[in-house]
Order: C-alpha cells, then sequence, then structure tokens
C-alpha cells in the first residue's frame, strides 16, 4: 500500500537513458562538483548553529506574558509586575491537610519544613496560614521567578516539593501550587511530551520507511536533516529575535515541533519517491537526483510556502501564543524546506544506490511488480466518478455534524488529565479557604488614589477585604488584590470581576487596570474570538489565492478549497464527539478550532499540491482522465505514507498531560487521515474527472502528445 513509484506509465513515457529535459534544465547543486562542498557547507553552519540555539536574547520577553492576549488589560498589568517589589518573585504555596484536623505532629511538620525551606526562599517564609475548619494549613514559599545561575524557578520549586514530602506523618497530604508549583507541573509535562513525540516519529518513520524500501539505513537519514532542521530553526529564531526583536515564545516548542518533524519527513518522503523512480531510468545517482529535483522541487517548494504563508497570516492574531506561532512555524517550515533540499538530496547520491540496500534500485531495471491499490482504486473512482464525490461529500457532512454544540474553554479542573500536585493543591485551596485566594484579582492604579479604590472595592459585593495597597519600586503605582468568594474559572467570578472592573474604572483620575487570571481567562476568550472572526478568513484567502496563481485556474483552486474545508469541518465533528463521550472532555480549550483550522488547511494544501502537480505533469502527455488516474496511482502511496507519518506525528501529542496538546494532536492527526484516505485519495481525483478539462478553467490544458488507447492504470 505505501509502495512508491510504481505506476506502470513512468517505464513508457521516461524510457531509460539520458533525459533530453535535463539540458534544458539549471543544475541544482547535486552534480559532483557540487556534493560535497555542500555536505562541508552544512558541517560549518551546523557547527555555527549549536550554540546559537541553545541561546535566548537578553531583552527577549517574559514567558508570563509573551502568550497572553496582545494589549489587553490582564496583560497589562502582568507586565508592570516587575515594577513592585515581589515582581521577580513566585509563590510556592505548600498546602498541608488532613480530614477530621491537623494534629501536633502535623504542625510540627510544618513548622520544620519552615525552617529547612528558609535557605531557598527569597526573603523570610510567613507563618503558616490555618483553615478555619482546621483540617488544612499553608506555607508560602517566596522563590525566585527567574532563571539565576542555571537554576530555573522550576528547579527550586522541586526542591521545595521534595523537601515537603519527605518524613511525612501518615495520612497526612501536601501538595505544591501557585505560581512556582504552576512552573513545576508544566516544565515536567513539556519534558515528558517532548520525550514522547520524539519517540513516536522515530517509530513511525522507521517502521514506515522499512516497510515500504526495506532498507536497514535509508530511515535514518530524514530523521538525521529533520533534527538539522530543527537545530537551524531555533538558531534562526535566536538571531531574529536579538537583532529583529522577533518575539520568540518558547511555549509553542512542541506545536512546532511536531509540525516540522511531520512537514520534514513528508517532504523527504515525497523527494525519496521520486528519486528512486528516477534511478530506474539514468545511469548515476547524481543525474537522477537532477531529474528527481526538477520535478518534484516545484511541488515541496509550493507546498512548503503554502504552510509558511499561511501560518504567517497568524500575525493578525490578538492572542499572543498564536502571535508567535506564525513566524516561528514559518521559520522552521522554511529550515525543514531548506534542509531537504539540498542536505538530504546530497546525503543520498554521496550514499548512492547502496542507501537502498538490500532492494537496489538498477539501472534499467523495470518498476516493481508489486501489486498495487492505486490502480485498481483510480479505476472504480473513474466508473461512477459523480456518484463517488457526492457520496463521499455527504459522508464528510455526516461527520461534519458531530460538531454542532461544540463548547469552548475549559476551567481550571479540566487543563491536565491526572492529577498533578499544582491542581490537586487548588482544589484542597478551594475546599478549605476562600475560593479564590491562591489567584486573586489584582488592581493597579496611581498611588495618589490608593484610598480612593480600596475604599470603591470595600463596596464591591462577592469579594473579601481588599488587601493593603502594594506601592511600586518607583512610588507611582500600588497594586491592590482582592479575593473572590467563589473559584477564579466559573461564571460567577466573570459577573464579579465586572463588577470590579465597572468600579475602579469608576474611581476619577485613577487610571486603574484589572488583572489576574479571571481577568486573563476573559481576555483570552476574547482574543481567540478575534482571532477566530480575523484568521479563519485571511488563511483561506491566502491559501486559495497560491493555489490560484500555481495552477493558473480558478475552478480547481476552489473545489480543492472546498474539499479542504469539508475536510477541516469533518474532523472537528468527530473528535468532538471523541472528546466528549470517549475522553470526558467538556470543552475544546479555546485555542483548539483556530490552530486545528490552520494546519489542517494548510497541510491540506499541500497534499491538493502535491497530487495535482503530478496530474499537471502527466497531463502534458496524456489526455485528462490518464492524466488524473496516472498521478493518482504514482503519488498514492507516498501521499499515504507521509500522512501516516504526519497523522503519527500529531498523534503523539495525545500523551501530553495538558488537554490542549492532546485536543489538537488529535484533531489534527484525525483530519489529516481524513485527508489522506478520503479527500486525497477519492474525493479529488472524482472531482477532477467528473468536471474534465474544466477543472483547469480558464486555462486550456490540452496534453502535447496524447493516445487514446493508452490506459496508465492498466
Amino acid at each position: 500500500m505505501f509502495r512508491t513509484g510504481k505506476s506502470v506509465t513512468p517505464a513508457r513515457n521516461h524510457p531509460p537513458g539520458p533525459d533530453p529535459a535535463i539540458e534544458r534544465t539549471p543544475r541544482p547543486p547535486t552534480g559532483r562538483r557540487h556534493t560535497w562542498p555542500t555536505l562541508l557547507a552544512w558541517l560549518i553552519l551546523i557547527a555555527i548553529a549549536i550554540p546559537l540555539a541553545s541561546q535566548r536574547a537578553p531583552h527577549s520577553r517574559d514567558n508570563t506574558t509573551v502568550e497572553l492576549p496582545r494589549g489587553a488589560e490582564s496583560t497589562r498589568v502582568a507586565e508592570l509586575t516587575d515594577r513592585f517589589p515581589d515582581g521577580d518573585l513566585a509563590d510556592g504555596i505548600l498546602i498541608y491537610a488532613r480530614p477530621g484536623g491537623l494534629g501536633p505532629a502535623d504542625l510540627a511538620k510544618v513548622e520544620a519544613d519552615r525552617t529547612a525551606l528558609a535557605p531557598l526562599a527569597r526573603g523570610p517564609i510567613p507563618a503558616a496560614g490555618r483553615s478555619v475548619d482546621g483540617a488544612a494549613v499553608t506555607l508560602v514559599v517566596p522563590l525566585d521567578a527567574k532563571t539565576r545561575a542555571g537554576r530555573t524557578p522550576a528547579d527550586q520549586a522541586r526542591k521545595v516539593r521534595d523537601r515537603a514530602r519527605a518524613e511525612l506523618p501518615a495520612g497526612l497530604t501536601v501538595r505544591l501550587t501557585g505560581p512556582a508549583g504552576n512552573a513545576l507541573d508544566a516544565e515536567d509535562a513539556i519534558e515528558s511530551t517532548g520525550r514522547t513525540l520524539t519517540l513516536v516519529t522515530v517509530l513511525v518513520v522507521a517502521v514506515l520507511l522499512l516497510f515500504t524500501y526495506r532498507s536497514p539505513i535509508l530511515w535514518l537519514l530524514p530523521l538525521v536533516c529533520v533534527a538539522v532542521a530543527l537545530l537551524l530553526s531555533r538558531a534562526v529564531g535566536h538571531l531574529l529575535e536579538r537583532f529583529a526583536h522577533l518575539t520568540v515564545d518558547d511555549g509553542n516548542t512542541i506545536t512546532v515541533t511536531a509540525l516540522l518533524f511531520g512537514a520534514g519527513t513528508d517532504y523527504a518522503m515525497l523527494l525519496l519517491a521520486r528519486y528512486r523512480e528516477e534511478l530506474l531510468r539514468h545511469p548515476t545517482p547524481y543525474t537522477a537526483m537532477r531529474v528527481a529535483l526538477r520535478r518534484a522541487l516545484p511541488s515541496i517548494a509550493a507546498s512548503a510556502a503554502t504552510v509558511a504563508a499561511a501560518l504567517l497570516c497568524l500575525l493578525a492574531a490578538d492572542m499572543g501564543f498564536n502571535h508567535t506561532l506564525g513566524p516561528a512555524g514559518a521559520i522552521a517550515i522554511g529550515c525543514g524546506f531548506v534542509v531537504m533540499a539540498t542536505l538530504f538530496p546530497a546525503l543520498l547520491v554521496v550514499l548512492g544506490r547502496r542507501v537502498f540496500w538490500p532492494l537496489i534500485p538498477r539501472h534499467g531495471a523495470a518498476p516493481s511488480a508489486r501489486r498495487s491499490i492505486w490502480p485498481r482504486l483510480g479505476r472504480g473512482v473513474a466508473r461512477h466518478p459523480r456518484v463517488v464525490w457526492i457520496g463521499t461529500s455527504l459522508a464528510l457532512g455526516v461527520l461534519a455534524l458531530g460538531a454542532l454544540g461544540v463548547e469552548t474553554g475549559l476551567d481550571n479542573a479540566h487543563t491536565v488529565v491526572g492529577e498533578p500536585d499544582s491542581v490537586a493543591g487548588q482544589e484542597l485551596l478551594a475546599a478549605h479557604f476562600p475560593a479564590g485566594r491562591s489567584r486573586p484579582v489584582r488592581i493597579v492604579a496611581d498611588a495618589a488614589s490608593a484610598d480612593a479604590v480600596t475604599h470603591t472595592l470595600r463596596a464591591v459585593p462577592g469579594i473579601g477585604t481588599p488587601g493593603a495597597p502594594l506601592r511600586s519600586t518607583d512610588g507611582t503605582l500600588v497594586e491592590i488584590r482582592a479575593v473572590l468568594d467563589v473559584p477564579p474559572d466559573s461564571d460567577a467570578a466573570v459577573d464579579r470581576l465586572s463588577a470590579i472592573k465597572a468600579a475602579v474604572h469608576a474611581v476619577p483620575n485613577a487610571h486603574a487596570l484589572v488583572g489576574g487570571p479571571t481577568a486573563t481567562g476573559v481576555d483570552k476568550a476574547a482574543a481567540q474570538a478575534h482571532d477566530r472572526r480575523t484568521v479563519i478568513p485571511l488563511v483561506v484567502g491566502v491559501v486559495f489565492l497560491i493555489l490560484v496563481l500555481l495552477l493558473r485556474a480558478l475552478v480547481a483552486p476552489l473545489l480543492l478549497m472546498a474539499t479542504v474545508l469539508l475536510s477541516y469541518l469533518a474532523a472537528l465533528g468527530l473528535s468532538w464527539q471523541l472528546f466528549r463521550h470517549v475522553l470526558d472532555f467538556p470543552a475544546m480549550d479555546v485555542q483548539i478550532m483556530l490552530v486545528g483550522f490552520l494546519f489542517l488547511v494548510a497541510l491540506g494544501a499541500d497534499y491538493n499540491i502535491f497530487l495535482i502537480h503530478r496530474i499537471r505533469e502527466e497531463a502534458r502527455t496524456h489526455a485528462h482522465e490518464s492524466a488524473v488516474l496516472s498521478g493518482l496511482t504514482a503519488t498514492g502511496g507516498v501521499i499515504t505514507g507521509a500522512g501516516t507519518v504526519l497523522a503519527a506525528t500529531f498523534a503523539a501529542l495525545t500523551g501530553a498531560p495538558q488537554v490542549a496538546f492532546i485536543q489538537i494532536g488529535a484533531l489534527v492527526a484525525l483530519g489529516v487521515l481524513i485527508d489522506t484516505f478520503l479527500v486525497r485519495s477519492i474525493l479529488v481525483p472524482a472531482l477532477a474527472l467528473d468536471t474534465g478539462r474544466a477543472f483547469w478553467w480558464p486555462t486550456r490544458r490540452r496534453p502535447k502528445t496524447a493516445d487514446p488507447r493508452e490506459d496508465p492504470v492498466a
């Protein structure tokens, strides 16, 4: 099924021997004179990129604000944090609890921890706070919020957690939450997800290439090149961060890595399949690679440009995560293309035909006679193309109906699976202390209005007594914290937040700003709604325009965009039913619909380009129907293999503890599989066959030579 380069058409269209078209084509850097200099240049580039990839520019923005809604009120409050004395602190909140009440041994353990943790704290550790029911106490350990001397906030938080768990009396529960606990759990989750993603990707690519080419060596080359592309993209990102003030967000590293692994491996497989075809027709690997690049590189370049352009549409986003994901993803795709267009071909020609050992493609040999599903599938579609595309569209439409009633926005209890310390600690805090104690509303105002703002807050129902105003280091601002009497991520908290904003904004000359977790959640939802309204139409327009320019047609791009959108809706409906009824998620993360749409539309256009480019190539010497069937036969195996790798790469994200990663991984994996096995294999060929030469309108595409008796898939 995944066998590539097996169409019987090429043997008749391009007999073994020199290709006269080669003489008309500029020589890519894969000749004997260019290969070794290319490898040497890459060795030098890798040596330069290694130290750059591990650095961050000194003026890089703090990751606590880079992912937040740009320009939002809550983000402005977060950006002012450094102006206050505790602005460089991240509290680690230890909560100790025992059902039925704490005993003397429990309280002694708390005091012992307070003493033992003093060397780690940035300042004195306040006395433990005891709950009204006597069943829990909290110990707030102020920790450094910034990385210093190689020690991250998560490193310090881990030491706090380890100490608290040591010598714990039987029956006493201790959890670490607060900003430091959140940072520790996030770092552990990212490391775990990164390992899972790498392992799954390596295994899938190895198994797929071993199954396809039976080579114990070949599977290593795409993975090595993807690793080089990832290194290069990080180095380029660092340089742009330092000299062009590009905002870099470490939080999107996993998403970008998954995208690069999937897309980069796709590019490698597409070039590899064409190279293997050409090895049967040309005497030397250099000549075969030159022809393979001439014929495969345009479609790979077009697909990479399409994905990069779609990603750059995120520059119009308000949400910080989305805004930074755009250039980071575009840089990664660009680096992946450069590596696969230069380093990968150079490695292949240096290793020669023996890289395919033991099934070495010999010059002049006939293509493998192994039976393939693609000719039979093509003939089946060609018998009744209208029935096929209508039936496939209806099936996808039924799947799309599953998206009706989709809900977005996860509360804090459902942002991760399992029960990490920070989430369990929040639940304990909510059970024994005022619900919003660890995540208060933060009001920043001019120092001269401190008394007026505090007085106004006391009159707002649903909050406790406001904290004492904390003056900024320059004396111009004050911060006042208000604890809500309801969970900070509840609908009731949003109502109370609205009341707080209305009250403090009305204080004359206060210039008050309201932030904190509840305000951030509200601003995130508003930013994501804006981004969906803005970015989605922009992506559709950009991808459609690229297809029009590439195909020099209108009908084909319209039909292809329709299939991509239908594929996305089907994947959304199927994934929502999976989340709701199998995985028991109450909603989708607010970022999923936009990021999933972007990836599926851009990557779906990728596979459209691969297929249609081959059909156009075949149409030079075949009638339209024969060209469609020949293009499907020639690309079916490699597109299916590439789609399987891409789907498996994103499916690896479902092993992450964060629900957002699970959802984006499942949505993109399902969408890619639908696109690969239904849309690209059945729906698009059926539409192309049913519309006939009108598929290329307004271009009049007729073959230079066509034999109506020839059956390219016989």
